[in-house]
């Protein structure tokens, strides 16, 4: 190499060594995240400062006991309508991809009646069901009745309440399970069939756990909808949450403060649910992907992680560089120097 090149390759050297990494600038979404702190600072201070949103009252009735027993006949509502609606939904769905042509007219109109009524005209139908029929009798059909029962007595208030939601519910659950029973690639069943595996078989073992992958979004979806669509059964005087707080403020004037009490629950209720959702998504997402995303632990322990990292490389010199200034308290040469052993020798006194 001849000197001219050394030269060159020396200065190459040198500024590849000295180039910084100068990071992109983007002023718009620092203006952005400014406005955006502003606006929700003048919220925040909306809240605190306003009188009128009496939360020395908030405080009283967030956790009275009337209102925690109305948050579990919320609870219990939901649960009903959810359990019952997705069951049925399930089989109209069943129904609707069937073979034979009545099963799938008669889902098809069930979801077309169901989602055509609205909610609060099913459950004032349930509840005054005894003006169409005084009694329900039960026996041969079109034949001599065994034993007959009292509308009144069989469809109470609560009964109406949880008949109207699971029914409305099996509808909309219906069209989520057949979507999801769709989107499974039909090779897999051809497969199973050419295997020799029972329809049935093929359903609930090859199709349905596949098929969760879409339904528990939208599943997600309908059973957060339905926890505040309780709220419609006030209609009925049945004790659950926006009742209570109805009942609550009619009594006492503070109409704003039980209102967000009201909607302090249903805030927490939905994030729980949303919480579970997330869970149930990622359990059943553990076939689509090698690798499952990460929860936030998990990532906001991969945060400290990196952080910690960052502060080692730090602490680290980069070859050629500047060592880091040592450590008095660690630096052994700082220490005084030890007492010299003692000479066993002439202690003792060893023969000559």
């Amino acid at each position: 190499m001849s000197l001219t090149q050394a030269l060159d390759h020396d200065t190459t050297h040198d500024s590849a060594d000295t180039l910084r990494v100068v990071k992109a600038r983007h002023p718009w979404r620092w203006i952005a995240t400014a406005v955006v702190l502003v606006l929700l600072a003048m919220a925040v201070n909306a809240l605190i400062t306003n009188p009128a949103w009496d939360w020395p009252v908030v405080g009283e009735y967030l956790f009275h006991p009337s209102v925690l027993n109305a948050v579990l006949f919320t609870l219990q509502l939901t649960a009903l309508g959810i359990v019952l609606g997705f069951l049925l939904g399930t089989v109209i769905a069943l129904m609707r991809l069937s073979r034979v042509p009545l099963l799938t007219s008669v889902a098809w109109g069930y979801v077309w009646l169901f989602r055509s009524v609205p909610l609060i005209l099913q459950l004032l139908f349930w509840y005054n069901l005894a003006a169409l029929y005084k009694q329900i009798s039960f026996g041969v059909p079109f034949g001599p009745a065994f034993f007959s029962i009292g509308s009144m007595d069989l469809i109470g208030p609560v009964t109406a309440a949880a008949l109207g939601l699971a029914l409305h519910q099996a509808a909309y659950a219906a069209e989520i399970v057949r979507g999801g029973l769709l989107s499974v690639d039909p090779g897999q069943l051809e497969a199973a069939a050419a295997l020799g595996i029972p329809r049935a078989r093929q359903i609930f073992r090859i199709q349905l756990p596949q098929a969760m992958r879409t339904i528990v979004p939208n599943a997600g979806n309908e059973i957060i909808g339905l926890v505040k669509g309780t709220s419609v059964v006030y209609i009925m005087a049945l004790p659950e949450l926006f009742y209570q707080v109805q009942v609550i403020y009619n009594r006492n004037g503070r109409v704003i403060a039980m209102l967000l009490v009201a909607a302090i629950w249903y805030l927490i209720l939905t994030t729980v649910l949303s919480i579970a959702q997330y869970y149930v998504e990622r359990h059943f997402g553990r076939g689509q992907s090698r690798a499952l995303p990460p929860t936030p632990l998990q990532r906001a322990r991969r945060l400290v992680e990196l952080r910690r990292a960052a502060r080692r490389r730090r602490l680290i010199p980069a070859p050629g560089g500047p060592a880091p200034a040592p450590d008095p308290a660690s630096d052994p040469a700082s220490d005084p120097a030890p007492d010299p052993a003692p000479d066993t020798a002439s202690d003792t006194g060893s023969p000559s």
